[in-house]
């Protein structure tokens, strides 16, 4: 599950390179505040009650553990921990929650381990205040674009040269499906975030894997109301993935059985399934990485 300190590459953070990926990762017209200094106020607050007294904690116990499962229970991110970090993102200064990441990190757990057990419970759990009337659409959507920088940065995607040409997103409605509030929304989030998005509500099978084979898409990702569109659903994932222009897209699904069956997605084809529109945003930000990376090592090959 974990890497050793020593084989962990420490990504180069700074806040100009953080300031610089605003316009890939926040689209222009959702970052405006004028409640900086307040966000500032509180988030020293939490970073300074919080925070460091968690990671404080957490050294100790990890130094103290000889048994490994002891260290891997000290080092895995807690309820307080993942609400903890949204409160960080939910502020202004993205430095706070890159240093929170990357002590867990040098601690020894892993990137995908992170953003397992850290980064998508963190969206998730934005997606749950917004539900709750606890913040509201703009500040789940900075959050959210916050841990997607995250994300990128320490998974070195942030750096591609074609990256603001690259984050296109096909959503759609599997083919028989009525419900289409949930794509709807996604969309609304992934926009938000920066991201290119493509919509079709209607399209059959053939006319969804038509597009993405006229259209190069990072990322495609398909809801679907109730369990009588899953064989459609499985067939619109195979047409895809058959005819797809790029054929590394990453393929994530969403929909009421996914939420109570994660692992249903890998049954019907797809990469990942995320039970709110904010995390779909960091699974797709996920996947993307995951396809950059398939194509730096094929590009080398």
């Amino acid at each position: 599950m974990g890497q050793t300190a020593s084989a962990i590459t420490r990504p180069a953070i700074d806040r100009f390179s953080l300031n610089r990926l605003e316009t890939h990762f926040i689209a222009p017209e959702v970052y405006r505040r004028n409640d900086a200094a307040d966000r500032q106020a509180k988030l020293a607050r939490i970073v300074s009650s919080e925070i460091i007294p968690r990671l404080l904690r957490l050294h100790t116990e990890v130094v103290e553990a000889a048994p490994v499962a002891a260290v891997i229970a000290a080092l895995a991110p807690s309820a307080a921990d993942i609400s903890g970090l949204a409160d960080v993102v939910l502020g202004s200064d993205l430095e706070a929650a890159a240093a929170y990441v990357m002590v867990l990190r040098d601690r020894g757990l892993s990137m995908d381990a992170l953003f397992i057990e850290l980064l998508e419970p963190t969206a998730r759990h934005l997606g749950e205040m917004w539900d709750r009337d606890e913040c509201d659409f703009i500040d789940v959507t900075l959050g959210v674009a916050r841990l997607q920088k995250l994300l990128a940065i320490f998974n070195d995607s942030h750096d591609l040269p074609d990256l603001a040409t690259r984050r296109q997103v096909f959503m759609a409605m599997t083919p028989g499906d009525q419900h289409y509030f949930g794509v709807v929304m996604v969309e609304k989030f992934l926009l938000a975030a920066g991201w290119q998005v493509k919509t079709e509500l209607t399209g059959s099978s053939d006319e969804i894997a038509m597009t993405v084979r006229d259209r190069w898409f990072a990322v495609a990702g398909l809801t679907a109301g109730s369990d009588r569109q899953l064989d459609s659903l499985k067939t619109t994932i195979a047409h895809i993935r058959k005819k797809s222009k790029n054929p590394a897209i990453g393929i994530m699904v969403g929909g009421p059985m996914f939420t109570a069956n994660p692992a249903l997605a890998v049954e019907v084809g797809a990469d990942a399934t995320a039970p709110n529109a904010p995390t779909a945003v960091l699974v797709a930000q996920k996947l993307f990485d995951t396809g950059a990376r398939a194509h730096g090592r094929s590009a080398t090959a």
